[in-house]
């Protein structure tokens, strides 16, 4: 259940937020630019780095609620630690452009931490039948699904609003849930207070983009609160997928059809949905609001129901995979040249 304690600190965690993107973005006009090239999805130099005021406006709040045993340990060190890290990479890849083993090599070490911090998911209900998997099998398991979450966060920040937006809907639908069926995440709400202050400045047009220090570290977040809550309750497995369906669909489509037709996956490309969408209706604008509608109007009473009515969460689930999917093909998802292009 959320606290007094938290809901009294998301008016601070959300104006740190704006306040450290509003001075971040003095910082990328002189040092972090951002120049439109073959991959972008904007004409226009925009700076960048604003994502790390999420990441800082975050850690205060956290950091209150575990100073006054409003949080658990565990989950805070692994916020903290391991997700600073991925936000300092992040930060430092903006900066120098890493290379992408250096990259992933980090990326699967704070994905590791997390693991390691909050034990990987080993119970996978389906329907009234509990799955028990052997530690063996669940640790790597684990493992791909936090560095693959992390990697896919930053796959589909391509264009204003959508990361954050995204952010935004998916925090607070799952403490909206957990709020539901008695389970505690806290710091949750403080991720979405921290992610709408960021909003402000990056809503289309965008004037700050957030940079691999924000959009990784808001799918490391976001796999960190995975494993905490589906150790806590397994329904929330199927929660979580329902709920961040249009960002690791959208990523995960588009990463097996450009493998399936031999193209290298890790090359710089336009081919997710969004950004074929985005080129159709010629704004990120609609697309953005879409996602969001999406999320607030679908995803979110589907998840509520999941976790209300456990016996039929991977019917849902497997139900809400197969429609985002069938979106993402749809527009294109792994295809090119992007619709509009010449």
């Amino acid at each position: 259940m959320t606290t007094a304690l938290e809901l009294g600190l998301v008016a601070p965690v959300f104006f740190a937020a704006l306040a450290g993107t509003a001075l971040l973005r003095r910082y990328g006009e002189k040092k972090l630019l951002d120049v439109p090239n073959e991959r972008s999805s904007h004409s226009q130099p925009v700076p960048r780095g604003g994502g790390v005021a999420i990441v800082l406006a975050l850690f205060a709040g956290v950091f209150v609620l575990w100073w006054r045993g409003a949080i658990p340990t565990p989950l805070a060190a692994t916020l903290m630690v391991g997700g600073g890290l991925v936000a300092a990479i992040g930060f430092w890849d903006d900066h120098v452009n890493l290379s992408a083993r250096v990259r992933f090599a980090l990326h699967l070490a704070a994905a590791a931490l997390a693991v390691a911090m909050l034990e990987p998911v080993q119970r996978v209900p389906f329907g009234d039948v509990l799955l028990a998997m052997p530690a063996w099998l669940a640790w790597p398991l684990s493992l791909i699904a936090v560095t693959w979450l992390l990697n896919l966060y930053n796959f589909m920040d391509g264009i204003d609003g959508i990361a954050a937006g995204e952010a935004v809907c998916v925090a607070v639908g799952g403490a909206l849930v957990a709020h539901l069926i008695d389970v505690e995440l806290p710091g949750l709400l403080l991720l979405a207070a921290a992610a709408t202050g960021f909003l402000v400045l990056n809503w289309p047009p965008a004037r700050i983009f957030m940079g691999d220090a924000g959009s990784g570290f808001l799918g490391y977040a976001f796999a960190v609160y995975l494993l905490f809550s589906a150790n806590a309750d397994a329904r929330f497995l199927w929660v979580w997928a329902i709920l961040l369906a249009v960002f690791w669909v959208d990523a995960t489509v588009t990463l097996v059809r450009r493998v399936a037709a031999g193209e290298r996956w890790y090359a710089a490309h336009r081919t997710h949905a969004y950004q074929h969408a985005t080129a159709r209706y010629g704004r990120h604008l609609p697309v953005t609001l879409a996602v969001i509608a999406i999320d607030l109007l679908v995803l979110l009473p589907l998840a509520a129901l999941a976790a209300l009515r456990p016996q039929y969460a991977h019917l849902l689930a497997a139900t809400v995979a197969a429609a985002v999917t069938a979106l993402a093909i749809a527009f294109r998802a792994g295809r090119g040249p992007i619709l509009g292009d010449a």
